[in-house]
């Protein structure tokens, strides 16, 4: 259950920074530390105590600094220690965070600080995704432009409601209002004024996209002997990662091939056999709101074609059946390389008890998920506040 060496690994605390637009006040160096500090200090651990460190980070170009890990090693704690950079693209914060876990699994380090950050305000994710790299097929549209013949494909197929997308920017951006962390706090938003606002890519909105923001996230990882000696600890029943071409024949890119897999192998090591009834909360990567319907049928919650209907029902909403991204979601935050961190450390933090104002009543075991590129890279993991094998206390009430 816990990787092939049998090997128990736990989240022993988490940390993030205010997610903004701009951060003048610090570097990304700055940014990074931020988070780390309240990681350390909510694991209840020192620099000293940290075996090695693992940084995630979406493409260079979003900030143009070249293999920023080189000049982040000594303020992110990694000088003498080992040092591994991970990039997935966007769902590089969950890679970050199943990396760090599977070190500690293997028995190679005992703690292992994982981090991750994006400051977007220093170059324009837009003109980095629009450029035409070498080998490569240029998108010339940023990730709007490249994902909204997806949800158009997903509507036709599903004979979903327009106004599915709109539902999910309201649920989430409300969430979001509680979060003190979160970048978009707009607790007065309705359904009428999300559809009301500009249509940016059809039939994406405008409000129901996800911002631009600077943020870093860090999570402590432990070993079993760790997680017994720290207060309440979210223990890693499961985690995986698969990926897929950028196109292919036959390619499905409403519902992904990687995703599934991923998510059948996540539901298997973890001994899931129904993921509606037995998560508790799930903090999905959702940057444009209709690709939440989407990736409850990837991660197979409900049947193709079904998950606008769970939605239309609010059983993801607090208090429903299924609460997804109570944290308010990269709907509410999105610092592209810490996006997927979050999503990991909020589904902790809900297993911990530590999620403040979002925090959903009962939750005992979650999901963090995570996906990057053209919907080709997925990363994700279940937590649970029982270890691996023991007897849980079971869904919620």
């Amino acid at each position: 259950m816990a990787g092939s060496t049998g090997q128990l690994a736990a989240v022993l605390g988490t940390g993030q920074t205010r997610h903004v637009t701009r951060r003048t006040d610090v570097s990304m160096a700055g940014l990074c530390r931020e988070a780390i500090d309240r990681a350390l200090a909510d694991a209840d651990v020192a620099m000293t105590d940290i075996d090695a460190v693992v940084l995630g980070k979406a493409p260079d170009l979003f900030e143009g600094v070249m293999m920023p890990e080189l000049m982040l090693a000594d303020a992110i704690g990694a000088i003498g220690k080992p040092l591994l950079r991970v990039h997935t693209a966007g769902s590089v914060g969950g890679s970050t965070a199943v990396v760090a876990t599977s070190l500690v699994q293997a028995g190679v380090h005992r703690r292992v600080l994982a981090v991750a950050f994006e400051k977007q305000s220093e170059s324009n994710a837009m003109w980095a995704l629009s450029i035409v790299p070498p080998f490569s097929m240029p998108v010339g549209a940023g990730a709007g432009g490249y994902f909204a013949p997806h949800v158009r494909s997903y509507i036709r197929r599903s004979g979903a409601p327009e106004h599915i997308g709109a539902m999910v920017a309201v649920k989430d951006r409300r969430n979001g209002a509680r979060n003190p962390y979160a970048h978009l706090h707009q607790p007065d938003i309705t359904l009428e004024s999300v559809r009301a606002s500009a249509v940016l890519w059809d039939p994406i909105r405008y409000d129901e996209t996800c911002p631009s923001s600077d943020g870093a996230c860090a999570v402590v990882i432990g070993d079993e002997a760790a997680g017994d000696a720290a207060d309440r600890p979210a223990w890693v029943h499961a985690t995986a990662m698969r990926t897929e071409p950028t196109t292919f024949a036959g390619r499905d890119q409403v519902n992904p091939a990687a995703g599934r897999e991923a998510a059948a192998a996540l539901w298997a090591q973890a001994g899931i056999v129904d993921p509606l009834a037995e998560i508790d909360v799930a903090e999905i990567y959702v940057p444009f709101s209709w690709f939440e319907p989407m990736w409850l049928e990837n991660l197979g919650f409900v049947a193709e074609g079904q998950g606008w209907r769970l939605v239309e029902a609010g059983e993801t909403a607090i208090g429903g059946r299924l609460p997804v991204n109570p944290s308010g979601g990269v709907l509410s935050s999105n610092p592209i390389g810490a996006s997927g961190l979050l999503r990991f450390a909020e589904s902790a933090m809900q297993v911990m008890g530590r999620a403040g104002e979002h925090q959903v009543e009962g939750a005992r075991t979650a999901l963090g998920h995570a996906y990057g590129g053209g919907s080709q890279f997925f990363s994700m993991w279940v937590v649970a506040g029982h270890k691996p094998g023991a007897d849980g206390p079971g869904t919620r009430g």
